[in-house]
């Protein structure tokens, strides 16, 4: 069965142009057109021409940057009753089972634009889930893991996108946004930063890539939220950074500080992790990290650009191509991902390491 779905994407305002510009490239089969307001969130991409169900399945928007969560959705929002919302959204859900040959969904979220105005509609949202949930009856079937997930996307208290995901290939967090506390005694709150990265580029994996006795080396450290973030894990740490520590990490045996300048630090023999959230250049960056990895200073690596104000999404480009560029000389398997986390604001994270070869 084909249709002309929309998709359907969620991000951090005032980035909706980035996400456009990305996300016009990666459904460029389908022929896409774009709508968005500079500051709502999310971006709607109509697809002008038939796409197989079977096609949109295979879709992972993983490599997309900027985008938090994609979803398929019918052509044109849902218009809400005043008195009655659910009817019409069941509707649209069957709707959308049967063009896309789902017979079941195994979850409904019920969500809206991450934005001071979205976040009114978080009541409703609530709201509206468990007379959602059973409404849909025989539709819904929490059993079955492996169905796809539908989305209802509330953009007022009238209108809904409503759409669906396949188990791991969207978001698993309700708005695309992982749930990360800030913990006590850590020095910053750049802390959620790392702690959000683990959770996204590890995922399950994060147990074994991050062990006790593991060392790292934390480029431009102070005042240690991230080397904070390590330790509690059991790493071994060494900050690099003209500046001061907190005090609470001063002492600690799991730390050693270096006042250095992270440009020009070497380590005497390769450490498990390097990460980096010095303010700098995104191409100095992205040159730095790349060069520990292709001198195999360190397996893997996670760092931070600091994006200018315009041409953000060119400027990932660049230090992506600049990065593989320098990886690929040095004849190292490697995997080399970017994404834009809910903590970092006017920033992307980057995740490289050395891969096994395949044979």
């Amino acid at each position: 069965m084909t249709s002309n779905p929309a998709v359907l994407f969620y991000c951090r305002a005032g980035f909706e142009k980035e996400v456009a510009g990305e996300s016009t490239a990666w459904l460029a089969p389908a022929g896409v057109s774009a709508e968005f307001a500079t500051g709502q969130a999310f971006v709607v991409q109509r697809c002008t021409t038939s796409v197989s169900t079977a096609s949109l399945r295979n879709l992972h928007p993983d490599d997309l940057v900027f985008a938090r969560q994609a979803i398929v959705a019918l052509p044109q929002p849902v218009l809400l009753g005043d008195r009655d919302r659910v009817t019409p959204l069941i509707e649209a859900a069957r709707e959308l089972a049967a063009v896309h040959g789902i017979k079941r969904f195994q979850s409904v979220w019920v969500e809206y634009p991450d934005t001071n105005e979205g976040k009114t509609l978080s009541q409703l949202s609530r709201g509206l889930t468990p007379y959602l949930e059973k409404a849909l009856g025989s539709l819904l079937a929490a059993s079955d893991r492996g169905s796809a997930r539908l989305h209802v996307f509330l953009t007022s208290k009238s209108t809904a996108w409503v759409g669906w995901t396949m188990p791991g290939q969207g978001s698993d967090w309700l708005l695309g946004i992982p749930r990360v506390r800030m913990p006590a005694g850590a020095p910053s709150r750049s802390t959620l930063k790392l702690a959000e990265a683990f959770m996204i580029f590890l995922g399950e994996d994060e147990p074994r890539l991050l062990q006790a006795d593991m060392r790292a080396v934390d480029l431009g450290a102070a005042p240690g939220g991230w080397t904070w973030q390590l330790i509690q894990r059991g790493i071994r740490v060494t900050a690099v950074d003209n500046g001061k520590l907190s005090s609470d990490l001063v002492d600690n045996a799991m730390v050693k500080h270096l006042q250095s300048d992270g440009f020009h630090f070497i380590p005497k023999k390769p450490v498990d992790w390097l990460v980096c959230d010095m303010v700098e250049k995104p191409s100095r960056i992205a040159a730095l990290v790349a060069h520990w990895i292709a001198q195999g200073w360190a397996q893997r690596a996670l760092f931070n650009l600091k994006l200018p104000m315009k041409k953000r999404l060119d400027e990932v480009r660049h230090c992506e191509t600049l990065m593989r560029e320098a990886l690929d000389e040095s004849g190292k398997h490697y995997v080399l991902r970017f994404k834009q986390l809910y903590h970092d604001r006017e920033e992307v994270t980057g995740y490289c390491a050395i891969a096994s070869r395949r044979r």
